[in-house]
């Protein structure tokens, strides 16, 4: 079908609005972030210490937000605005061309990345986190949304097409959709893993900090990560049918087969990991962070610079 080409620049726009609002949520928590007062755990000290709880309210009247929580709960509204957004532009996207809205880079970028910020959503409803203390995570968060999101509208931008034949499959609803839904949230536990090795490395040395407690950041990736695994298997799964399908042959060591396999392999080694006793922690961190630097190396790289059977996508 022909590419609706008016609903496509609205999907631009969209997408652009979305950065923008990206943006400025990041820059309101950042404000947040910096009014926060720091607090140091004394050396030896149980690593539950270091966040910050709310006083009491008052018994007659509740007490009034400072201007840093107003900032904070703002550039929630706005992160929560901005992938409302952002969303709207992916399904106009997909209108204008009449297919799924991931059918390349530019696209599957964006979706990751939309994926990433609703997780964060549903990690500070669910968690009932949205505190000064653990709110703060939402400017480390959108800084790789901002980052890729801005690659993805400038380097790897695409114009609304239909899909190449080697697209055009049902599978590509389900096997693109649970990688992008899996690497999305993959993202929040690479950041949380990050901030886990500087909050305590800063605890060890009795710095203060501003970060959330090193527990805290250590569960949110454990449990983000143990939601994003089996996604991230099923897509491996479902890919390995596709290409039995589309090539003869479930399995072909391909660059971006072997190299998604590897990061699956490397998010097994931390789940492992961080189930025994002997490797919670520092260690465990740090492969959850080699895990996601596989799969970027595998988004980029592997898309971009080696020639394979998936090299189709295209920028």
């Amino acid at each position: 079908m022909p590419v609706d080409v008016t609903m496509a620049s609205y999907g631009d726009l969209a997408f652009n609005t979305a950065l923008v609002l990206y943006l400025v949520a990041m820059v309101l928590h950042a404000v947040e972030a910096a009014a926060r007062r720091e607090v140091a755990v004394p050396v030896g000290a149980p690593e539950g210490g270091g966040v910050a709880t709310l006083p009491p309210p008052a018994a007659t009247q509740p007490p009034r937000r400072s201007r840093s929580e107003r900032a904070g709960r703002a550039a929630v509204a706005l992160t929560g605005l901005a992938a409302a957004v952002q969303g709207a532009s992916l399904v106009l996207r997909g209108l204008s061309a009449g297919r799924v809205p991931w059918g390349n880079m530019y696209e599957f970028t964006s979706a990751v990345c939309l994926v990433a910020v609703v997780a964060w959503l549903v990690v500070l409803h669910r968690q009932r986190i949205a505190t000064p203390a653990l709110r703060t995570l939402g400017v480390f968060v959108l800084v790789p949304i901002v980052a890729l999101l801005f690659l993805a509208g400038t380097v790897l931008y695409a114009e609304a097409s239909p899909l190449i034949p080697a697209l055009d499959s049902y599978w590509i609803a389900i096997h693109v959709s649970a990688v992008s839904l899996a690497c999305g949230i993959l993202l929040v536990a690479a950041v949380a893993s990050t901030l886990y090795l500087v909050r305590a490395r800063r605890d060890q040395r009795g710095t203060p900090s501003r970060l959330p407690a090193a527990a805290a950041l250590d569960r949110l990736a454990y449990r983000t990560t143990i939601v994003a695994f089996p996604i991230w298997t099923f897509g491996l799964i479902t890919g390995a049918i596709w290409a039995e399908a589309a090539w003869g042959r479930f399995w072909g060591w391909d660059p971006k087969e072997t190299v998604a396999l590897v990061a699956w392999v490397v998010y097994a080694c931390y789940l492992h990991a961080r189930a025994t006793a002997g490797w919670r922690g520092a260690r465990a961190a740090w492969i959850n962070i080699l895990g996601f630097a596989v799969m970027l190396f595998n988004l980029f790289f592997i898309n971009i610079v080696i020639a394979g059977l998936h090299s189709y996508a295209g920028v």
